[in-house]
């Protein structure tokens, strides 16, 4: 069984060790988090059915990384926020999985970043991947590994539609549920309110088909209204407030649209599904009725992440360059 420090203790991260630990993939041998509500409480009193040792740490002091396989970062979708975090761990040698959506393809908005934590890894043997359901998967390496049964594609749209009701709270507050027309626009403007990753997953596709895109253009996110009153983890949402968010992402090269993403999560939203279409020699066009649900499938792609990324050379990864992904079963061990 791998020995996993973990980094970040909201409903993610603990989603993501309780995975761990009943699915026998790996054991929290070291557990961090800046919260003082959590610094110092024993594992167990934070997450249901984990062992009682570790106690969860403010920091990385007096971790031994020599009895550490691999660490788990669930902290925030901002690759300049977790920059810190990855240099302290890569200095360590340390093989990273991290549900940061933009390190799914981190060179598009963070290129000097990237190549610093690419060299940083590389100097010290470490490794270090960004993945998630989507970004990480559904908008991007799915619809890529779709098209290896191609001979030719001309262009790649995917959607991701899906019923938010089941979702854990910060995703809801993230897509703006509960929000009337005022505080919608003011967290579009703070920066908090949108889908993170559909850059990512478009350039993602783009270097995979080997487009060199001429412009690209992504929509600002709008608000689905509920139409009747709705409950939601955020308490209760009236008629024609926010219960959602739509938005769109665009491609273009030789003078064509050749990339098209469309995101929507909403409560209640009738008809969730994902969706590929590629044009192409053959043309291909896969639908999951009902979509995947979010959370379950990110927690599971993280874990699922591990064994692959140890298998990679050291240095900066996404999911394009690391062995194929599929469920693991438990007591994996290092390689």
């Amino acid at each position: 069984m791998l020995r996993i420090l973990h980094v970040g203790l909201g409903p993610l991260g603990v989603k993501i060790v309780t995975d761990l630990h009943t699915r026998g993939v790996g054991k929290v041998v070291a557990a961090v988090d800046t919260a003082p509500e959590l610094v110092g409480k024993k594992l167990s009193e934070v997450v249901s059915g984990a062992p009682d040792k570790p106690r969860v740490q403010k920091d990385f002091n007096g971790i031994d990384f020599k009895k550490i396989d691999a660490v788990v970062v669930a902290t925030s979708s901002d690759l300049a926020k977790c920059a810190p975090t990855f240099e302290a761990l890569l200095k360590q040698g340390a093989s990273i999985v991290s549900s940061c959506e933009e390190l799914s393809w981190p060179y598009l908005r963070h290129a000097a970043l990237s190549k610093k934590l690419d060299k940083l890894a590389k100097a010290n043997g470490g490794r270090l991947l960004g993945t998630g359901v989507n970004p990480g998967f559904l908008m991007d390496a799915f619809p890529v590994a779709a098209t290896a049964i191609c001979r030719s594609v001309q262009s790649v749209e995917v959607h991701r539609f899906q019923d938010a009701s089941s979702r854990r709270v910060p995703f809801q507050k993230k897509i703006g549920v509960g929000l009337d027309d005022a505080g919608f626009e003011a967290g579009i403007k703070a920066g908090w309110l949108r889908h993170v990753g559909l850059g990512e997953s478009l350039h993602f596709i783009a270097a995979r088909m080997g487009w060199t895109l001429e412009r690209w253009e992504e929509d600002r996110p709008r608000a689905v209204k509920a139409t009747k009153a709705m409950s939601s983890g955020l308490g209760p949402v009236k008629k024609g407030l926010a219960c959602g968010v739509y938005q769109e992402a665009r491609g273009y090269c030789g003078g064509k649209q050749v990339v098209t993403l469309k995101f929507e999560a909403a409560l209640g939203l009738k008809n969730p599904h994902d969706r590929v279409v590629v044009v192409g020699e053959p043309s291909i066009d896969l639908t999951w009725k009902g979509g995947v649900q979010g959370d379950i499938a990110t927690s599971a792609i993280v874990v699922n992440s591990i064994a692959s990324l140890l298998q990679a050379s050291p240095g900066l990864h996404t999911m394009a360059s690391i062995p194929l992904v599929s469920c693991t079963p438990g007591s994996v061990k290092k390689t």
